[in-house]
């Protein structure tokens, strides 16, 4: 089993944009997108796990966002306790999909390998994502 830490906030995949090139068309990331996946692809290998994982994996993924600074203190507490989750955009799926992404060929070969898959989205005061990798076979203690 694999545990990582990624201390920065999640951020989550935006629709793809799209520029002329050439004769086609060249899809592409936003900034705030790519430079998230860059971060964590850095994150990933300082870490140094070795090999990418290459059989079916179970992932569980825990999102913790930024508290909005204009509420009240009752509220804050509320957040931060996980009694108020954040049912607001961006979706959970949308921080997978960008998370994913951005771990892909260091982890694992590619996200297709991932056969199970949990996430959960809280607020902290200490923004983060949480990731959580199993190879199938294993058993859980």
């Amino acid at each position: 089993m694999i545990k990582l830490t990624f201390d920065f906030p999640p951020v989550a995949q935006a629709r793809p944009r799209a520029t002329r090139f050439g004769r086609g068309i060249r899809l592409y990331d936003l900034k705030q997108v790519h430079a998230y996946k860059t971060q964590l692809a850095q994150a990933c290998q300082f870490m140094s796990y070795g090999e990418p994982l290459t059989g079916p994996l179970k992932v569980e993924l825990w999102f913790y966002r930024p508290v909005q600074k204009s509420i009240s203190k009752r509220e804050h507490a509320l957040r931060l306790t996980g009694a108020h989750r954040p049912i607001v955009k961006p979706d959970t799926d949308n921080y997978i999909k960008s998370t994913l992404d951005g771990l892909n060929g260091l982890l694992w070969e590619d996200d297709r390998q991932i056969v199970d898959i949990i996430a959960h989205k809280y607020y902290s005061d200490h923004p983060r994502i949480e990731i959580e990798v199993r190879e199938e076979h294993e058993e859980q203690n």
